[in-house]
Formats: structure tokens, sequence, C-alpha cells
């Protein structure tokens, strides 16, 4: 079958099969490997992008259900000069990340947490990022990236 779906701006037609997953779609036939493929069972959320606006785990998601819809990834993020997005910039000053593998959804987790509330607490921002798994930093630089993010105004577009 043909989807269509609009990802980090650009329009992408490819055919697939109807059970290929949203993330296998973006880093298959689109291209881009930043959404990672952690577990397959929608337990990591190293697959979170955006569509719609909101966060969804790419591996829960068909390209077919995503036909039409607009998805941003991590590497549509940054603003078009090349500028971090503010929650990336966060992560970079706070040491959000260890090695890395979490890091594209957690990004993407928190972008939609700010979308929704602007002024999180800390305990939103951990209740936000509950469907998210690090193996390795144990969260504090993560949330401490979160709350620090929260404060740029340009961090909810």
């Amino acid at each position: 079958m043909r989807v269509t779906i609009t990802v980090n701006g650009t329009v992408e037609s490819h055919d697939v099969e109807p059970r290929t997953l949203l993330v296998h779609y973006l880093r298959e036939a689109v291209g881009l490997t930043g959404t990672n493929v952690g577990c397959d069972t929608t337990s990591c959320g190293a697959c979170t992008v955006l569509m719609g606006g909101e966060s969804v785990k790419s591996c829960t998601v068909l390209a077919a259900q995503a036909d039409g819809a607009d998805v941003t990834t991590i590497e549509g993020l940054a603003r078009p000069d090349g500028r971090l997005h503010p929650v990336q910039q966060a992560f970079r000053e706070h040491h959000g990340l260890q090695c890395g593998f979490c890091t594209p959804g957690m990004v993407m987790a928190i972008t939609s947490l700010l979308r929704e509330n602007p002024a999180p607490t800390e305990r939103d921002v951990r209740l936000g990022l509950e469907g998210n798994l690090c193996r390795c930093t144990g969260y504090h630089n993560i949330v401490a990236a979160a709350l620090a993010a929260s404060a740029d105004p340009e961090s909810r577009s």
C-alpha cells in the first residue's frame, strides 16, 4: 500500500507492507535513523516522535495509520538556521545524556510535555517521562534539562 506522510516538513510517499511500523518506515523508507528501535513493545520510548504535535511511540503506530499525518522526528526538531531546539540545547547544557540511545525519545517526549504544560514541576516532568526508559543516567540531568528548557518560551514551538 502507498502511504504519504509529511516528515519534518517534507512530504514522503512510499509503498509499504500494511504491517510496517512507523518507526521502521522512518528509518528504512525515509532514511532517518535518529528514531531508535529499543524494544518493539512500547516499554522504552526510544522511538518517540511527534505525530500531529503529540508524542507517540512509533513502534505502536502502523505507517498506514500515519498516512496523511504530520510527523516530527529528532532530526526535524532543530531550527532551520541550524540552532538546536531549546530542549536539545538544554540536554546539551545539563548533560542530559550518557550513551545517547534514549535521548531522541526523551527529547521528543519532553517537547510534547512542554507544549501541554509549559511550566512543569519536577514531579510533572518525572510523570511525563514515565514511559521513557534511560538505563544510564538515573534521570537527574534529564529532569534538570526539561526544567531548564521550560524557562525558554521557544521550547513550546
